[in-house]
């Protein structure tokens, strides 16, 4: 029998193209490599189910998960940064204030305001690494002073979480640079007039301003594996050419080494504060 004249016995079917997977439905972790579903990781409060690294929060974040609900009352909300070196490079100044801007709905990389924590008044602030990497302009060291002003002259305990990957802010030359003295002299009258000042270190907070007021709580407290320091320690490594130790610049190892106080969950995080101003009230 001719061998392609016999009726075929299988069918021929078409199979549908396989539709793309959606962008923006998981995250990998920075810490274990472990691949989240996102869904999970905001449930989560953002902290890796498999080895509970904490993944940066914006500061609208922060406001929501640490104050009560509607108590925060912003101040300086529209306080942005002006141009005065002019800077240009292969962005200017102008457009990456522009850019951060629209991406986080904030003028600066901080908000500072009135709120309360379990029915404890409190000044609050917290730096935002999504915009310029939370570094301190000019803007950012204004608002941290007068937020320790009012907290000095309201007689109320000052609340600051720090989430700055970059220091003094080299688009504004001198005028960033001087907000470390500047924010230090602040915090320095609201410990002369016995008032709390309590310090929050997440990932990463880092140079002028963990050399500044992040460093200056009364009490110290960072949320576990964050990156804080001065130098990251890349540049260490290249500068000294010898290898670090083992989770150099982690809060695990500041905590060893008597720089924290306390290394505290996220999801614990309210509660400690909120036994700390009771404690202190």
């Amino acid at each position: 029998m001719p061998l392609f004249g016999r009726d075929p016995k299988y069918r021929v079917f078409r199979v549908a193209k396989r539709k793309a997977m959606p962008d923006g439905l998981w995250t990998k972790c920075d810490d274990c490599g472990e691949i989240i579903y996102n869904k999970k990781l905001e449930e989560n409060l953002k902290i890796c189910p498999n080895c509970n690294f904490h993944f940066t929060l914006g500061a609208p974040e922060r406001i929501k998960l640490l104050l009560d609900k509607g108590s925060f009352q912003e101040y300086y909300a529209d306080m942005e940064s002006s141009d005065p070196l002019k800077f240009s490079g292969p962005k200017t100044y102008k457009d990456k204030l522009k850019n951060d801007q629209g991406l986080t709905n904030m003028k600066s990389a901080a908000m500072v305001g009135k709120g309360s924590m379990d029915g404890h008044d409190i000044i609050f602030g917290v730096t935002d690494s999504r915009f310029i990497m939370g570094s301190m302009g000019s803007v950012v060291g204004e608002k941290i002073v007068r937020a320790t002003e009012k907290a000095t002259e309201s007689k109320l305990p000052l609340i600051i979480v720090s989430g700055s990957g970059g220091g003094a802010r080299m688009y504004e030359g001198m005028l960033s640079l001087m907000q470390m003295a500047k924010t230090s002299a602040a915090l320095a009258k609201h410990n002369k007039a016995g008032l709390l000042f309590i310090s929050v270190l997440t990932n990463p907070t880092m140079a002028g301003v963990m050399a500044s007021f992040a460093s200056l709580g009364d009490v110290i407290m960072a949320e576990p594996k964050a990156l804080i320091g001065f130098t990251g320690p890349r540049v260490i490594e290249q500068t000294i050419r010898q290898k670090l130790p083992k989770e150099f610049q982690r809060s695990e190892f500041l905590l060893e080494h008597g720089l924290i106080d306390m290394i505290v969950n996220r999801k614990e995080l309210h509660n400690t504060l909120v036994r700390l101003l009771g404690y202190f009230s």
